[in-house]
C-alpha cells in the first residue's frame, strides 16, 4: 500500500484513480480543476480530495496525472502550487497525459532539481480501456524508479514497458497513433467500397477479420461505422490534438508522414460538419456524405 495522487478526474483520469484504489488498495488523495468532479470520486470510492496539485501530493510516494495537454501538465506540475512543490523527496511523478516528447524532457529535468523523479506514460485502449483496467502504458523515463512504478501502474494496465529515457513514452505514443489514423482511414474506406458494391459490410468483415486486414478498429468500430453512430468514444478533437504533436515531432526529427497529414486534414472535415466531439472513427461520415 502507497501513499498516492491523482490529478485530473476526466474521463480517463476518473476510471484508473478508482483502479488504484481497488485493485491497487492505495490510499488515494485526488485533485480536479473542477472541484465537483474530486468531490465525485471521493464519494464513489473514498479517500480524500485536495485543494491544489502541491497539496494532494504532500507525503505521496507516488502523483499521477492524466491532464489535457502540455500547458495543463506544466499547470499541475509546476509553480508554487503544483505538485513537484510539494513531494516528498525520491517520490515519483507519472503522467499518463498524451503530450509531447518535449514538455516530458523539461518536466524530467525540473522534477530533479526538486529531488524526485518523472516518468512520461502516455496510455492507449481509451475510456473503455481505464474503465476496465486494461490500458496499455508506454513509458519513458529512468530505469530505477520505473521499477518502483509499475507495480503500481498494473492496476489501471494491462501491459507497461519502459521504452527508453525522457520522452520516449510520449514518441512511442504518437507512433501508436500515427497507426491508428492510417488504419481507421482504410476502414472507412472498405465499408464504404463494400456498400458501393453490394456487398454486406458485415458479412465481408466476419470474414476479413479472420486474416490479415484484421485490427482492434475493425473489431471494436465496424457496426457504429456502418450504422453511422459516433456519439461515444476517442472524440476528433482529441484525435487532432495528438496528430498535432506527431507532426510536430516529424518536422523536428524529419519523419515523412504524408498519409497522417492527409488523414489529420480530413479530421478537420469532420469538425466543420459539427464532429469534434464524434468518435474518431466518425472519418466515414465524409466519404458517407459524398
Amino acid at each position: 500500500m502507497a501513499e498516492v495522487a491523482f490529478l485530473g478526474m476526466g474521463v480517463m483520469g476518473y476510471p484508473m484513480a478508482g483502479h488504484l484504489k481497488a485493485k491497487g488498495g492505495h490510499r488515494l488523495r485526488v485533485y480536479n480543476r473542477t472541484k465537483t468532479k474530486a468531490a465525485q470520486w471521493v464519494a464513489e470510492h473514498g479517500g480524500s480530495a485536495a485543494a491544489s496539485p502541491r497539496e494532494a501530493a504532500e507525503g505521496c510516494d507516488f502523483v499521477f496525472a492524466c491532464v489535457g495537454n502540455d500547458d495543463d501538465l506544466r499547470g499541475v506540475a509546476l509553480g508554487a502550487e503544483g505538485a513537484f512543490a510539494g513531494m516528498k523527496s525520491g517520490a515519483i511523478f507519472i503522467d499518463n497525459t498524451t503530450a509531447s516528447a518535449q514538455v516530458a524532457r523539461e518536466l524530467h529535468a525540473e522534477a530533479a532539481k526538486h529531488g524526485v523523479h518523472f516518468i512520461d506514460a502516455p496510455v492507449s485502449g481509451g475510456q473503455a480501456g481505464a474503465q476496465n483496467g486494461a490500458l496499455t502504458v508506454m513509458c519513458g523515463g529512468d530505469s530505477e524508479p520505473y521499477a518502483k512504478a509499475e507495480p503500481v501502474i498494473a492496476a489501471y494496465a494491462r501491459a507497461c514497458r519502459l521504452m527508453g529515457g525522457p520522452g520516449a513514452g510520449q514518441l512511442t505514443k504518437m507512433v501508436n497513433q500515427i497507426c491508428i489514423a492510417g488504419l481507421v482511414q482504410g476502414l472507412a474506406e472498405g465499408l464504404q467500397f463494400a456498400a458501393k458494391a453490394g456487398l454486406d459490410a458485415a458479412d465481408v468483415v466476419a470474414v476479413i477479420s479472420k486474416g490479415a486486414a484484421q485490427s482492434w478498429q475493425m473489431d471494436n468500430r465496424f457496426k457504429t461505422m456502418i450504422a453511422g453512430q459516433f456519439e461515444f468514444g476517442f472524440a476528433v478533437d482529441w484525435m487532432r490534438k495528438d496528430l498535432a504533436i506527431c507532426l510536430d515531432e516529424a518536422r523536428r526529427n524529419g519523419a515523412h508522414l504524408p498519409a497522417t497529414a492527409l488523414v489529420d486534414q480530413f479530421y478537420s472535415q469532420v469538425q466543420k460538419m459539427g464532429g469534434g466531439r464524434w468518435d474518431s472513427s466518425s472519418l466515414i461520415a465524409l466519404l458517407q456524405n459524398k
